[in-house]
């Protein structure tokens, strides 16, 4: 048996520009942090030749193309496993709409499984590459890439993605007790509304060239944001957060609606600083940059949200447990 533990992310500055259709012609950019929310995948092998699926349903099928969860009946061709296998994905948060990038770490995280339990394990980097291939060219789902990255890397990162495809992986250098302090100061809560990204981000991706300027802005912010972690400058963080999300609101008409915008302003009203919603938008997980001292007020105006406490994770995907007979 074999398990990978992959985690979720929360995506801070220039989401929209990891788009193929951004950075085909200009440099795209985010600033990103894995957290320790988790997808788990165990795979083992089966007495018989059937291939099981377990997940919200189960599966019990023959073949591979029988498969009808499209991510592992793709990670499955991917790395040639055809018959005899049980697979298992288990998460930390809501199963989908979650807006912490869970479709791409569940690809992460079932690639590096089945790698390993073919033998033939696999880099950071070809992981992230090839959970992008699945995902964006053969399933065509209308996303970029960053999620992919982040999750097969972990921690505090700087994607830049060029025009010819490269993507380079630069650390944040945040002092420990700088980092310590961010999280103490970040909230994430759930607004009740599950929601799928495609329809966001299809309209997102199609209004790329009339927004380009707003996503040259976006991508900007990724460099002062960076800047205000590496000097330790928090409450400048937050705030550049703010105008960020009024920024991400002009991307697409379904980022943001009035039930997300009372909920947001009612948070600023409380005490934060900044925040937005993670992922594509229009439901999922509000992130917010909030100073303790005023992280009770933000919850009792807010008291209908369930929080989900987190911390900023190191690791990227990794095998927690391999065991073989």
């Amino acid at each position: 048996m074999i398990i990978s533990q992959t985690p979720l992310r929360i995506s801070f500055f220039g989401g929209g520009t990891d788009f193929y259709d951004f950075y085909s012609q200009e440099p795209g950019m985010v600033l990103s942090s894995a957290i320790d929310k988790y997808i788990f995948v165990t795979i083992k092998a089966r007495f018989d030749a059937k291939i099981r699926v377990g997940y919200t349903r189960t599966e019990l099928v023959d073949t591979i193309d029988e498969v009808e969860h499209e991510l592992v009946r793709e990670c499955l061709r991917r790395t040639g496993i055809t018959h005899g296998v049980e697979i298992n994905t288990m998460a930390d948060i809501p199963s989908e709409g979650s807006g912490l990038g869970s479709s791409s770490t569940l690809t992460v995280g079932l690639l590096h499984a089945m790698y390993m339990y073919c033998g033939t394990p696999k880099d950071h980097a070809i992981l992230a590459r090839e959970a992008c291939e699945i995902e964006i060219d053969i399933l065509k789902k209308p996303i970029g890439v960053q999620d992919q990255y982040i999750a097969a890397y972990g921690g505090q990162r700087v994607l830049q993605f060029c025009p010819d495809n490269q993507v380079e992986i630069q650390s944040v250098a945040m002092e420990p007790n700088v980092a310590r302090r961010l999280n103490q100061n970040l909230m994430l809560l759930y607004t009740n509304v599950p929601r799928k990204a495609e329809s966001v981000l299809l309209e997102q991706r199609n209004n790329i060239e009339d927004r380009r300027a707003v996503l040259r802005e976006m991508r900007n912010m990724v460099r002062v944001g960076r800047a205000a972690l590496e000097a330790g400058a928090l409450d400048e963080f937050g705030r550049l957060l703010n105008d960020a999300w009024q920024l991400k609101k002009q991307l697409a008409s379904k980022v943001s609606n009035s039930y997300i915008d009372d909920l947001y302003d009612a948070a600023i009203r409380a005490g934060a600083l900044g925040g937005k919603i993670t992922g594509a938008g229009g439901g999922g997980f509000l992130l917010l940059y909030c100073p303790r001292e005023k992280q009770d007020a933000v919850r009792s105006a807010l008291q209908h949200l369930p929080e989900l406490p987190f911390h900023l994770e190191r690791d990227g995907t990794k095998i927690i447990f391999n065991y073989r007979r």
